[in-house]
């Protein structure tokens, strides 16, 4: 018998996380690897790293004995995560990475 599990995650301080993404997205000095000239088809990238614990409760939702009740779990968390963001020579920074690294 098939048993569906929900699995969510709520952060402790989703405020703090969102800042320190966006001020690594947009931060103001480049080193100029972006300007490098490159073989046709590549494109150079600036590349912005950060390392930064996060907190917060993982959620796990399952059927009970009966089939009317779910039962949850609530397990705190702290784990390591890793945020990469690049930029082309004209493009804006973006998050395309993100990483627990636990």
């Amino acid at each position: 018998m098939k048993q569906n599990l929900h699995i969510s995650a709520a952060f402790d301080q989703p405020e703090f996380l969102q800042n320190l993404v966006e001020r690594l997205a947009y931060r103001r000095y480049e080193i100029g690897f972006g300007n490098q000239e490159m073989p046709p088809g590549f494109k150079a990238l600036e590349t912005s790293s950060t390392e930064t614990y996060v907190s917060g409760t993982m959620a796990i939702d399952f059927p009970a004995d009966t089939e009317t009740t779910e039962e949850r779990i609530n397990m705190p968390f702290i784990t390591c995560f890793l945020f990469t963001c690049i930029k082309g020579k004209t493009d804006p920074y973006q998050l395309i990475w993100s990483s627990s690294l636990s």
